[in-house]
């Protein structure tokens, strides 16, 4: 499987392309420091989130009469009063309505002990891992002490085609984790365990005695179709068209101070005939044609210079509310 490979591969490209911005101090404060421990080797790093949190969409229920914020009560189930923090204990459900209470010290003793040290456990072949596994991404930045031994593992990972599995422990549980070369930099993946996926096994999928038989023509125009919508990765050029369209929904109604035309969304029509596969795959062919053309048109097409459109900024509406370092 060479998707892990592909995966690191992308981030790579991508990484070069802003190496000179990447060579500044990162942004943003490290959520962790420690140590790769990497044989005999200490190296000293600090944890940077990969993710960009920036465009999000972040609702409050508000009371319809007044819009004032919604708050909820800690409320028991059976009686309805409200109960204090000091009176509520954690608790398993092991069978329906049966549970088993579990005290702080009962929780203390599976609490691995809190080191300061990203441990390597093993190094894999890097297209064993299958991406499925990947959770979310972080970045390892080394301290000024610790450059060329950060470089030196990145290095090793690279020319050996290797990706080092470790475990660390952060905000008191223990992670397994994958750390493979990105750029110029070490990009530590969080990784699922085991337990945490779901078998294809698991699933109503057809197996391959019920699997329906393919001709070789309707094969053949597929991998045409796919050959003709082949192109790079570039991940800017996906939109969040939701977020896009709930935020001018929202601007415009800030601007306005009053509720925008509902309008109903399209429903497909129920399909009344006998779908022909080998037709639609034709006629995708055939689109797919065009569309490589119009794009490689627009590639060709000067782009204008200058500033694109200024967004508008919403006005406020304010609504009623109640071991040892390696140098």
């Amino acid at each position: 499987m060479a998707r892990a490979r592909a995966h690191a591969r992308k981030l790579s490209e991508k990484s070069d392309a802003e190496s000179e911005e990447s060579t500044r101090a990162p942004s943003g404060r490290a959520i962790w420091s420690g140590s790769i421990s990497f044989g005999l080797l200490q190296i000293p790093v600090g944890l940077y989130t990969a993710e960009q949190k920036g465009e999000e969409l972040h609702f409050r229920m508000l009371d319809k009469s007044d819009l004032s914020p919604i708050r909820f009560q800690r409320v028991n189930a059976q009686t309805g009063k409200l109960v204090e923090w000091k009176d509520i204990v954690k608790g398993y459900e092991y069978e329906r309505d049966n549970f088993v209470v579990l005290e702080p010290d009962d929780l203390a003793k599976a609490n691995v002990k809190a080191t300061q040290t990203i441990d390597i456990q093993d190094f894999v072949p890097e297209d064993e891992i299958d991406p499925a596994y990947f959770e979310t991404p972080y970045y390892l930045v080394p301290q000024k002490r610790s450059t060329k031994a950060y470089m030196l593992l990145r290095q090793a990972l690279e020319n050996k085609g290797a990706i080092a599995i470790a475990t660390f422990v952060l905000r008191s549980r223990e992670h397994l984790c994958a750390l493979m070369p990105v750029g110029n930099s070490i990009m530590l993946e969080m990784l699922r365990f085991g337990h945490e996926l779901k078998r294809p096994s698991d699933l109503p999928l057809p197996t391959k005695s019920e699997a329906p038989d393919l001709s070789a023509r309707e094969l053949s125009m597929a991998e045409q179709l796919v050959e003709g919508m082949m192109t790079s990765f570039e991940p800017k050029k996906y939109r969040d068209r939701y977020y896009a369209d709930v935020m001018k929904i929202i601007e415009e109604k800030v601007e306005t101070g009053e509720a925008t035309a509902h309008h109903e969304p399209a429903r497909a029509k129920a399909a009344t005939n006998v779908v022909d596969l080998l037709d639609l795959l034709k006629k995708s062919v055939a689109a797919s044609g065009k569309a490589s053309k119009a794009r490689a048109a627009n590639d060709e097409t000067p782009r204008p210079k200058g500033p694109g459109p200024k967004k508008a900024t919403p006005r406020k509406r304010t609504t009623r509310s109640k071991k040892t370092e390696a140098a």
